[in-house]
């Protein structure tokens, strides 16, 4: 009997230690693999599982920067039966009926950098404060116009998909404050798709359809790197300059080569960092509707739609190269 009793006991006691010990399984959903931005915030996603202790991320996305291959990605991770998502969305509508799935099944799901509509998550974690990203990108081209002794000059945006949710907002906020920027006269926007091969093929074609072009500005980071490559190969250094959003790792040849003079940047391992804390706190019942944790980084708070829209503007900072 007593050996019976004992048996049970330490039956219960690794029952108990394994629901202790059960992982909490969150995918790191990219808009595509192969971009440094999101392998950035993968880090910052490992980092805040390792803190955690009990969270695994599960890193992944298309090889496609398109609504059709993510939604693919989703219904896998569906099957996984994962406990969270946390995705940068292609296109903030086309993903809402698979993320209605996954939340119907007990899924909770977060979207970051690149919104999902309301209706497809429970919160939103936007990089910075939208605004503040618009107007830096303008005058980050006035400032390159500056540089190149120009009052008045042509400017392009090189952007991400034309269904891309942060970066289109980007480019409104753009146009609300151009008024100001009286130097910057923006011509067109092209689309790279966040594919470095389209992205630079786009960038030739701007320096060849625009020839009086001074500027090119892109939000992608993919983008400011293909289109300073593009620069440098159609002998327009000093003529036209590159700016943008971009990575310090991946824009040193840029600055090298003098196609790039400043660009502005914010830290995507504390995005992917925070997006995991977010969806951890979902998982585990400790968000509230107007409040939940970022782990080091403090606290957000959310509005009616859960989303965080006044992002610390210290995360966008510029660097600059003279």
């Amino acid at each position: 009997m007593k050996t019976k009793t004992s048996l049970i006991l330490t039956v219960a006691a690794l029952a108990l230690s394994g629901s202790a010990l059960a992982e909490v399984k969150i995918a790191l959903v990219a808009k595509s693999l192969g971009n440094g931005f999101f392998e950035a915030a993968n880090v910052g996603a490992q980092q805040a599982a390792k803190e955690l202790g009990d969270v695994k991320v599960i890193y992944t996305g298309p090889t496609t920067t398109t609504a059709e291959a993510q939604i693919d990605v989703l219904n896998g991770l569906i099957a996984q039966g994962v406990d969270a998502i946390a995705i940068s969305a292609n296109d903030p509508d086309a993903v809402v009926p698979v993320l209605k799935k996954a939340m119907q099944r007990g899924i909770k799901v977060v979207s970051w950098d690149s919104g999902v509509a309301p209706a497809g998550r429970q919160i939103h974690l936007n990089p910075s404060n939208n605004a503040l990203i618009g107007e830096t990108n303008v005058k980050l081209a006035a400032d390159a116009l500056q540089a190149l002794n120009v009052e008045k000059g042509e400017v392009a945006v090189l952007s991400a998909t034309p269904t891309s949710t942060n970066q289109n907002i980007w480019i409104e906020e753009m146009k609300k404050v151009l008024p100001q920027y009286p130097s910057v006269q923006l011509v067109t926007v092209a689309y790279g798709d966040d594919l470095s091969d389209k992205s630079y093929r786009e960038a030739v074609g701007l320096l060849k359809s625009y020839p009086d072009l001074k500027v090119i500005v892109s939000p992608s980071s993919v983008g400011i790197v293909a289109a300073a490559q593009a620069v440098k190969d159609q002998g327009k250094i000093g003529k036209v300059y590159v700016t943008g959003l971009g990575l310090p790792s991946e824009m040193a040849g840029a600055i090298k080569s003098g196609a790039s003079k400043s660009f502005a940047i914010w830290n995507p391992i504390d995005l992917g960092y925070a997006a995991t804390y977010l969806a951890d706190d979902l998982v585990k019942g400790t968000a509230t509707k107007t409040e939940a944790s970022m782990g080091k980084l403090g606290k957000v708070k959310l509005d009616a739609e859960g989303e965080w829209r006044d992002g610390q503007a210290v995360c966008l900072r510029c660097e600059q190269h003279r």
